[in-house]
């Protein structure tokens, strides 16, 4: 048996309203279309639940035993609708995107505190990976934007360039040159250096910047991430050369310091799938991501607003994860 459920809401209409004009009214019908509900489901039933008159309409006894049942029924049944409802749209509102790990590690975590402050009806996936791996996760639809250093070059994804951050040397606090407030490149003459794995494209790009000093240079130790190139610099065993965002903002042992007669820049911004609009939810993160990312360079010096169009960088993706 089918469960007439507009039947059953007719008859609690007619009910509580005591008339076939304002139950009507109150289900937006008209009223041959109510009463065609009413006597589909006393034929259905097998049951005259109500007493029509030209005047009134009453119930009758089978009708006064079964409204309290029906009543409970229509509620139970729009409050789990309602809790279904509710689950349904928690599930799509489940924003995922990828960024830079150095993304993740430094500006990151504060922007999320607060968006989510402002929309707890969002949850995050977050997948910090390395530049190739974001463009394939927004190509696929994994995610929905990434943060990620930007090309001029790159027609497979809308590409917006934001801001221009440098490259540092960081050196241990007590190193001679932490003082100097800048290094050029003959300052790393004889000097132990830590660099990135060959599968890092930062690591090809800051060499590709260096020139021939990259020759000259004493390449002591190669790693395969950033946390423990810096770990070396932090026991003064090396000095190394990465993103201003890799030194996490409680990382008092070590300073950075900018190049003087080299410019090491990357290019960071927002890549989407082309011809595909970002959610509401998605907009307002970009939104505050892109203005904190700004914020870096009106903060001193750390970054420079991005070109709209990104003519030339001199750096690349992320080192790949531990």
């Amino acid at each position: 048996m089918r469960i007439d459920y507009l039947g059953l809401e007719a008859f609690v209409a007619i009910a509580e309203q005591g008339s076939f004009q304002r139950a009507a009214a109150r289900l937006h019908l008209s009223q041959t279309a109510l009463s065609h509900r009413i006597r589909k489901l006393e034929d259905d039933l097998g049951l005259q639940l109500l007493i029509r008159t030209t005047r009134e309409v009453s119930l009758t006894r089978a009708g006064q035993e079964v409204l309290p049942r029906v009543r409970q029924l229509l509620r139970e049944l729009s409050e789990s609708y309602g809790q279904l409802y509710e689950q349904g749209r928690r599930k799509q509102e489940r924003l995922a995107f990828a960024c830079l790990p150095t993304i993740a590690n430094s500006i990151l975590p504060g922007v999320l505190a607060r968006y989510c402050e402002d929309r707890p009806d969002i949850a995050i996936s977050l997948r910090d990976r390395p530049f190739p791996v974001i463009n394939e996760l927004v190509q696929t639809g994994e995610v929905e934007f990434g943060i990620t250093i930007v090309f001029a070059n790159q027609t497979d994804l809308e590409v917006r360039p934001v801001v221009d951050e440098p490259y540092v040397l960081l050196v241990p606090r007590d190193h001679p040159l932490a003082s100097r407030g800048h290094v050029a490149r003959r300052d790393l003459d004889g000097v132990p250096m830590a660099r990135i794995s060959t599968q890092s494209n930062n690591r090809q790009l800051v060499e590709d910047g260096l020139g021939e000093y990259r020759e000259r240079m004493m390449w002591r130790y190669e790693v395969w991430n950033a946390t423990a190139a810096m770990s070396l610099v932090a026991e003064g065993a090396a000095l190394t050369i990465l993103p201003r965002l890799a030194v996490h903002v409680s990382n008092r042992k070590l300073v950075p310091l900018p190049f003087s007669d080299v410019k090491l820049t990357r290019t960071l911004g927002i890549v989407t799938r082309r011809g595909v609009p970002l959610s509401e939810a998605a907009t307002e993160l970009v939104a505050m991501i892109v203005a904190r990312l700004l914020a870096l360079g009106n903060s001193g010096g750390e970054a420079e607003a991005a070109p709209p169009v990104a003519p030339e960088l001199s750096a690349a993706a992320d080192a790949p994860p531990a």
